[in-house]
């Protein structure tokens, strides 16, 4: 097992923004928009600018990557959404015509709140809330299963109907609320590692909804981790990740569980360790995007991809900006990047526009500019045609605002 062990003093700047990772409505500190390198190849780079002298920049790579070509397509505004308290906790998911969105307002008690777009209408409703929130440490997640919205998380944990409009509760398994890694295989939902309060975990559970049942899975040859990891079609790829105790390690080693058989097998390790990452499965590879490498002060902009059928990890260009906290879609032929925040933990920074990514040139380009301010965490579906953002939460001096706003952004046809 590869693994970085953090020193005390990277521990203290890495922990923090591990909390602000999943945080809800909390605010991480002022956010700026970055300064694009005037030149392709200028040696300023929007993170390194922002850093202390001495300081590591955000993203591996000796050089700010040259600015990449313009990426065709078009932004428009969606309809406003029903008036809802300032929502957190936001997960969403696509049902073929529909936009399900499920977020909470964090008051006094909590209140879940359930919406749906329909892009063919532009027409918002507000659905029945569904199950009550928790008030514990986790990660909210939705999934599509064909037929219903599961959700499971803080937010609350249940499965809804948008046929007949109701919901049915789910059996309780915390591994769905703690569970870092969360894919569907079409007929189970899978959770891995995570954790709470500190302290990581190295079980999983997998829930099917036809018999309203969980199963535990076996042992992974993995340590307890909160790790990064996507469904190929017939295994759940899990690579790199950290474990908060006892000094925050950062891992590379990575393993593949395959639900027909109930086994798992060891696969090469990442090229470095990094955790944090975002895993997207394009058809051929699990591209892993992003994350934060065991030496950085801030997010990485380049990206590992593994081939199952190799064996074999690549390396991916870096991205104009690093950026953490970013929604990503997969339409088919590329990766849609947006949103999130760049730069060091300690001075965050907006990137200026979004970014695609087309395995087949193997390169980024950049995406127009959205009708829409810069923020971290928005919730994000594709929809066939069109890639639909919503909501995440607006940087600010004190506090993050949570945005009630969104847009649609449809490629150009090639």
């Amino acid at each position: 097992m590869r693994s970085h062990q953090l020193t005390s003093r990277e521990r203290r700047v890495l922990l923090p923004a591990a909390i602000c990772a999943v945080a809800v409505l909390a605010g991480c500190g002022t956010a700026q928009t970055p300064t694009r390198p005037a030149t392709p190849g200028s040696s300023a780079s929007p993170a390194a600018s922002a850093s202390p002298p001495g300081t590591p920049t955000a993203s591996p790579s000796a050089s700010t990557p040259a600015p990449p070509p313009p990426e065709a397509g078009t932004w428009r505004l969606l309809p406003a959404a029903p008036a809802t308290a300032p929502l957190g906790s936001l997960v969403s998911v696509w049902t073929g015509s529909q936009m399900l969105i499920r977020g909470v307002s964090w008051g006094q008690p909590p209140k879940a709140v359930t919406l749906s777009y329909t892009p063919a209408t532009g027409i918002w409703r507000t659905l029945a809330p569904g199950p009550a929130p928790l008030t514990v440490e986790g990660w909210d997640s939705a999934i599509w299963t064909g037929k219903e919205m599961l959700t499971f998380g803080p937010g609350g944990t249940g499965a809804y109907n948008p046929v007949t409009g109701t919901w049915r509760p789910v059996s309780p398994n915390m591994l769905g609320t703690l569970g870092a890694v969360r894919v569907w295989t079409g007929r189970q939902a899978i959770f891995w590692g995570g954790g709470c309060c500190g302290e990581a975990l190295a079980d999983g559970a997998a829930y099917t909804p036809a018999a309203n049942t969980w199963q535990a899975l076996p042992r992974a040859p993995l340590s307890a981790r909160y790790a990064s990891g996507v469904w190929t079609g017939t295994e759940v790829i899990i690579a790199g990740g950290m474990s908060p105790d006892p000094a925050m390690q950062v891992f590379a080693d990575a393993a593949a569980y395959n639900p027909a058989t109930r086994t798992w097998r060891k696969l090469p390790p990442m090229p470095e360790p990094r955790w944090g990452a975002t895993a997207v499965w394009d058809g051929t590879e699990a591209l892993f995007i992003g994350g934060t490498l065991a030496d950085a002060r801030g997010p990485s902009a380049d990206g590992v991809a593994f081939s199952p059928t190799t064996g074999r990890w690549r390396r991916l260009p870096g991205m104009e900006f690093s950026r953490r906290g970013f929604a990503a879609v997969w339409t088919g032929r590329q990766v849609l990047v947006w949103g999130g925040l760049t730069g060091s933990f300690q001075d965050q920074k907006i990137p200026p526009h979004g970014v695609a990514y087309g395995p087949a040139a193997n390169r980024w380009s950049a995406m127009p500019m959205a009708p829409l301010r810069g923020r971290s965490n928005p919730t994000a579906v594709w929809t066939g045609r069109q890639m639909i953002v919503w909501g995440g939460l607006i940087p600010g001096t004190q506090k993050n605002t949570p945005a009630t706003d969104g847009a649609a952004y449809r490629p150009a046809s090639r």
